[in-house]
């Protein structure tokens, strides 16, 4: 009897914590209506606002390596709004330089981190959004990461 009373209170309070933190009442998760809010990497909500994409060109950049050359193809897009979409493309080779230059940099070991992309892609957003000054950059979408 002890352990059924035991099995019934544990699903109850594992389903309250689920409805609790779902609801939004601990701040963790907060249902659809929630995220739609912070869709963004600021937090700001962007849903009904009109948005652009500004593609980048193909990047090839050889990493040393000791029996073998290997290659990063590394090709993405710029989100903006339409408003600032001219003034993105406009400043397009210092954005260039700087991926390139970042890229370049980066150790082929945390290039092959399953994680890698993740850091990699946040990193340069930050350096994007430094170039760009107070042009809008909202994201940077990474349409092509090949590491050969």
């Amino acid at each position: 009897m002890p352990l059924l009373a035991g099995l019934v209170l544990a699903v109850l309070l594992g389903g309250g914590g689920f409805y609790a933190t779902y609801s939004g009442m601990l701040g963790g998760g907060g249902g659809e209506d929630a995220h739609a809010a912070t869709d963004s990497p600021d937090g700001a909500n962007h849903a009904g606002d009109a948005i652009a994409f500004v593609p980048i060109e193909p990047i090839l950049v050889s990493l040393p390596h000791e029996s073998m050359p290997r290659h990063l193809r590394f090709r993405a897009e710029i989100e903006t709004i339409p408003e600032h979409k001219d003034a993105v493309a406009e400043i397009m080779p210092r954005i260039l330089d700087v991926l390139n230059s970042y890229l370049r940099a980066v150790a082929t070991e945390d290039l092959e981190r399953p994680t890698a992309l993740i850091r990699l892609r946040a990193q340069m957003l930050r350096r994007i959004q430094l170039i760009a000054g107070d042009r809008e950059i909202r994201d940077l979408l990474v349409t092509e990461f090949v590491l050969n």
